[in-house]
């Protein structure tokens, strides 16, 4: 029996990369002995305990960046590093025509200058727990997929209610693990004062844009400087106010511009968001048939629009930058992930991974009468056409459009309860955000997206508005299509003022209105793609958490991480290229390939190979144009490295995570996969997967160089 067991376990290794030592997402509260081993063999000079768990160690200068990338504190007053595309948001909130900070940059010359940003923080990790036990001990294997929500909030807001009694600044995370089949509790502490510091123009922190999004070569700048600020009293956590001072923190990162070389030790530390690594087969299919193709294919509509009347109107520009960027990120996303997984032959793989599976479990009867690979895959089978339905409908209607945001919260009962003195007077209002879109342009995204919907949907899963739509005047259906949307923001729901219901008069108005119409319409769809049987959902979740339980136990001499689901994670590797195209992809891009594609953003040099994304301003030109970059230079390599390569794990989240050498010394920012490895957030591919990150002596060149920011560079080194 173990001799066919370990005939497996080799037959699968020959397959999957997947559980191999030198990669992956690791939680540092319990990382194996072997992984650690293998770091320490492969260039890490430093004792566990400097990772983890001394008072200095350097998970504590890593932080979750607003709930949606990584960051890192890099001095005794808080500065806090991340990329640029994080803080693209609160750049553009403070931007106008007059002050663009997201065209021109942004540096605070002082304290006093620092901006303060509406609902941004940074969580430091506490500590984290194995809570497994404890869940399993009220029974959740036998809940439905409702109830097991449920208890884990139960659970969740027990431990919140107990460690804010010790410590008011705390908050606690109950997530799963291994699909479910593992819990912990993660304890953070988060500070709600960040204030923007530096911000390098949009032309360096987005260099390249969307021609250069996931590739390599890569120049992109890309990095923004914030600061925590903190209660001057206690020294923790408190909301904005003027009153507060720089944080202190227990530990920061010190930054070494000593540089690297090809097959030096790296390590990132960060948040990565979401990786599906353990996902079947048929759950793969789903994904590339029914996520990233609909998404892909409904995002270049909407970004066909945007980008038209963004390149018109520098005040639409700044109003959808941050929109654009989001959509645009998982649009090109997609699209590589799909060609991945078929060039690869990812879907084969797991195909072949499973029938390990199948073998082992007839072998030693393990998951017998509970995991049923067959009936998995009836499963996705039954789930698929609802489920591609769903990504066209959440692409095309959620979040996309104002007057189609007001109209699904009418929807869903947007009522506010009136003062205390006139409970029965309800009504409805929405806050006048018009400083925020741009009417033209989201009437041409509605109009646009509206005819794209029909065409690629099923007639199931048509909102009985579009009968409206081709009663409406007009020669052309388009024209049909542009009468409506008209009409739709005419609607007293566009306006800030508030729509009363006690009078029927008023309700009678409001029913026949088109917008309150199409909201209830969509709300019936919605809960028509969503509508998969709950049963049928919590036995494919059942069934994929049994194929992850089986994987493990098979491979059960081995090291193994969870999926990534945005708690901290550790990640190893070396600084070094791969093949590209049949050649090497070299490990760093130095200032003269930067400067060659600033010439091609230059329309007069460029002529017809003119890239809009290339363009960079006359002084950017005038700064790498240079011979020398001094006290930037890279022993190694003799001239100033722009970003490089590491065969770090990454994925959505770990933008901003820093990359630390062997001895935790800060080398740089991650902020991009490649290209060629897109599916790896699926299938991690050690040949092809890599991270790409900003050079720290890049950052701070153009932090010295561009911004003149001597006293940031001065807090820095001290």
């Amino acid at each position: 029996m173990k001799k066919t067991i370990l005939t497996l376990i080799t037959a699968l290794l020959a397959l999957s990369h997947t559980a191999r030592a030198d990669e992956g997402m690791w939680t540092l509260s319990n990382l194996p002995q072997a992984v650690y081993e293998q770091m320490k063999a492969e260039g890490y000079k430093l004792p566990y305990s400097q990772l983890y768990s001394d008072d200095n160690a350097i998970v504590k200068s890593v932080v979750n960046f607003g709930g949606f990338c990584s960051g890192v504190v890099v001095s005794s007053d808080g500065l806090v590093f991340t990329n640029h595309h994080c803080g693209f948001e609160a750049i553009r909130s403070h931007s106008t025509v007059e002050h663009d900070y997201m065209l021109n940059g942004f540096v605070a010359q002082s304290f006093e200058e620092e901006l303060p940003n509406k609902n941004l923080f940074v969580a430091f990790m506490v500590s984290q727990c194995d809570y497994t036990d404890e869940v399993l001990r009220h029974g959740i294997r036998t809940m439905s997929y409702e109830k097991q929500s449920a208890l884990l909030d139960s659970l969740e807001n027990a431990e919140q209610e107990r460690v804010s009694k010790e410590d008011a600044t705390l908050r606690v995370e109950l997530k799963p693990f291994y699909e479910g089949n593992k819990y912990y509790l993660t304890t953070y502490r988060d500070f709600r004062d960040v204030r923007l510091v530096f911000a390098i123009p949009k032309s360096m922190g987005k260099f390249g844009g969307e021609t250069d999004n996931w590739m390599w070569p890569r120049q992109t700048c890309d990095f923004a400087v914030f600061r925590v600020y903190c209660d001057p009293k206690t020294g923790g956590p408190a909301e904005y106010s003027k009153d507060n001072v720089p944080y202190k923190p227990e530990v920061y990162a010190r930054v070494s511009t000593e540089g690297y070389k090809e097959g030096d030790f790296a390590m990132t530390m960060g948040y990565p968001g979401s990786t599906e690594r353990y996902l079947s087969s048929f759950g793969i299919k789903q994904m590339r048939d029914c996520e990233n193709a609909p998404r892909h294919q409904v995002r270049t509509v909407l970004l066909d629009v945007l980008r038209k009347h963004m390149r018109a109107d520098e005040a639409v520009r700044i109003k959808y930058d941050s929109k654009f960027a989001q959509a645009a990120n998982y649009w090109k996303n997609s699209r590589g992930m799909n060609k991945c997984i078929d060039s690869i032959g990812i879907i084969t793989l797991k195909q072949e991974h499973e029938k390990l599976i199948r073998q082992y479990q007839d072998s030693t009867g393990y998951l017998k009468g509970q995991l049923n690979i067959d009936r998995l895959g009836e499963l996705y089978k039954q789930n698929y056409a609802t489920a591609k339905a769903q990504t066209i409908f959440y692409e095309t209607f959620g979040r996309t459009n104002e007057v189609v945001s007001r109209a699904m919260r009418w929807a869903m009962g947007a009522a506010v309860q009136g003062p205390k003195d006139k409970p029965k007077k309800q009504f409805v209002q929405f806050k006048d955000n018009s400083d925020a879109w741009d009417l033209a342009t989201e009437k041409e995204v509605l109009v646009a997206l509206l005819k794209n919907y029909r065409e690629q949907v099923e007639a199931e899963y048509l909102p009985d508005f579009y009968s409206t739509i081709d009663q409406m005047p007009g020669a052309t259906a388009h024209d049909k299509y542009v009468a409506y949307v008209d009409e739709l923001y005419k609607s007293p729901i566009m306006s800030s003022e508030p729509i009363f219901f006690n009078k029927k008069k008023v309700e009678k108005k409001m029913s026949a209105d088109l917008a309150v119409q199409m909201g209830q319409d969509l709300l019936v769809i919605m809960q028509k793609v969503t509508g998969a049987s709950p049963e049928l959902l919590n036995e494919m979740d059942e069934q994929e958490r049994l194929l992850c339980d089986a994987k493990v136990a098979m491979e059960m001499d081995m090291p193994h991480y969870s999926d990534a689901n945005f708690t901290l994670r550790m990640s190893y590797g070396q600084v070094g290229g791969y093949m590209l195209n049949g050649k090497p992809s070299g490990y760093y891009t130095d200032p003269q390939s930067i400067y060659k594609k600033m010439l091609l953003g230059d329309e007069k040099t460029a002529g017809k190979n003119f890239v809009y994304e290339y363009f960079a301003e006359p002084i950017m030109h005038e700064l790498f144009s240079a011979k020398d970059f001094g006290q930037y230079n890279d022993p190694v390599t003799g001239t100033m490295n722009l970003c490089f390569l590491t065969n770090n794990d990454i994925t959505g989240g770990n933008s901003g995570s820093p990359v630390f050498d062997g001895n935790n010394r800060l080398i740089g920012l991650a902020f991009d996969g490649n290209w060629d490895s897109l599916s790896s957030d699926i299938f991690f591919d050690k040949t092809l997967a890599r991270c790409i990150c900003v050079d720290i002596r890049y950052m701070m060149f153009m932090m010295e160089k561009w911004g003149k920011a001597d006293r940031l560079i001065n807090e820095i080194k001290k």
